[in-house]
């Protein structure tokens, strides 16, 4: 499995960052995994920020929850990651990934990462 994310480095405050995770061998909508987005602010540790389901429910992190959002196109194999009213606090290396659900859960692929920088 392979996981890429995409979307602009730069955003400026007050607007909505976006981006996508592009998915490679193997399906979003497969039981027992969760697609999810974790970033790492700069100097700090990883940050979950939500998932998605392979059935298309979503969780988030409640302290993120009123300003994100995380949608899936199962014709791309793609999910995408929505962060409103953004400022330079949301700059970080944003992460996808794929979480499994067995006897434990393991975040078992990761995209590379994208760095966001919100500054206007």
């Amino acid at each position: 499995v392979q996981l890429q994310e995409s979307g602009p480095g730069l955003v400026k405050p007050s607007q909505t960052l976006s981006l996508t995770c592009s998915v490679s061998g193997g399906s979003i909508t497969t039981n027992s995994y969760w697609w999810f987005w974790i970033r790492q602010p700069p100097g700090k540790g990883l940050e979950w920020m939500g998932a998605i389901t392979a059935s298309g429910g979503t969780s988030y992190n409640s302290s993120l929850k009123s300003r994100t959002s995380i949608s899936r196109d199962t014709s791309k194999n793609q999910f995408t990651l929505q962060l409103n009213s953004v400022t330079p606090e949301d700059t970080a290396v944003y992460y996808c990934g794929r979480l499994k659900w067995d006897n434990s859960v393991t975040l078992d692929y990761w995209g590379q990462g994208t760095q966001v920088t919100v500054s206007s």
